[in-house]
């Protein structure tokens, strides 16, 4: 697959624009201007490579909590991502009624995320059925962690997927850990990839730090679920440098040769060097992309900041109990 060099840079810029995003949040908590964060650093080629292999606006996305840089690949504004951490009564999510980075929004094709581990993969399937069952010719992209394989939910919503041959494509963002617990206390097998087999659909494992390899692979996955050939999973090996979570503490089961590992593996930096390597992207090139990511980011936090939070006689609409 060939891709154009503005497509290139264009998925560049979006990775860069989700890690300086990210890294704002955690000054942010810091501050206690917001009360959680999940990271999403080290996963931005991954994310941004899957989505661009989607048709924006025609095809679906599951994404999980960890999704910021793939929201951002389909539409997303840096001022949606604030009011939601900001748990403003604009959040297009929820309103401020979800936890942060509980993505949704109906105009973009985003399904709504359940803090249930694995709960959200059911749902995609059934999304899947419905485009099956109305023609659509749509894709549904359902993403998760390697964690979420373990649960019930997900066994029981890929087998559907593979005996119903639905177009859906299962991304599986493998950081090596299931919040604290490491991937050799969560499987048998060396690759999440390899539980495709067992289930009847093909499984690929792919280093994901490389967002046009990604993309190429979860293309071919995206046209054989869009041609009728049935549901594929894509596994992506990332790395996490962060806490699973602004409330996790990973110096209890992590060692910090592990974390610095994780830091030598950035595929930000991996894929500047790529670009820079093609010719193109220049040093001045990447400032503008720095300038533009920094201004967005803090136009968007300010008019976020001004935002109201929900009305209190509000708390009731939209709940079904």
């Amino acid at each position: 697959m060939s891709l154009h060099e503005q497509t290139k840079l264009e998925m560049f810029r979006v990775m860069l624009l989700a890690r300086r995003l990210d890294e704002r949040a955690w000054t942010l908590h810091s501050e206690k201007k917001i009360s959680f964060h999940v990271s999403c650093i080290g996963h931005e080629a991954a994310q941004v490579g899957a989505a661009f292999a989607l048709q924006r606006g025609h095809d679906w996305a599951a994404p999980y909590y960890r999704d910021l840089a793939l929201m951002l690949s389909l539409g997303y504004r840096p001022l949606d991502v604030f009011l939601g951490w900001l748990g403003k009564g604009s959040d297009p999510a929820s309103g401020g009624r979800q936890m942060p980075n509980h993505w949704s929004s109906r105009a973009l094709h985003i399904l709504p995320y359940s803090a249930i581990t694995a709960a959200s993969i059911p749902h995609a399937v059934g999304a899947a059925l419905a485009a099956k069952m109305n023609d659509e010719e749509s894709v549904v992209l359902a993403a998760c962690g390697e964690g979420a394989t373990s649960q019930g939910d997900w066994y029981e919503a890929v087998n559907l997927a593979a005996v119903q041959q639905l177009p859906i494509v299962f991304l599986i963002e493998n950081n090596g850990y299931a919040i604290s617990t490491p991937l050799k206390r969560q499987l048998r097998v060396s690759q999440v990839a390899a539980k495709a087999s067992g289930l009847g659909l093909p499984g690929q494992t792919i280093n994901g730090k490389d967002p046009f390899a990604v993309l190429e692979m979860v293309n071919q996955a995206v046209e054989l679920a869009r041609s009728g050939s049935g549901p594929s999973l894509v596994e992506v090996n990332v790395y996490r440098p962060t806490p699973h979570s602004s409330d996790d503490d990973d110096r209890l089961y992590r060692a910090r040769e592990d974390v610095l590992d994780c830091k030598q593996r950035d595929p930000l930096r991996h894929t500047r060097l790529l670009l820079e390597n093609e010719g193109l992207l220049t040093a001045d090139k990447l400032q503008r992309f720095e300038d533009e990511a920094r201004s967005l980011i803090e136009d968007a936090l300010q008019e976020a900041l001004q935002a109201p939070y929900p009305k209190p006689a509000e708390v009731g609409e939209h709940v079904y109990a």
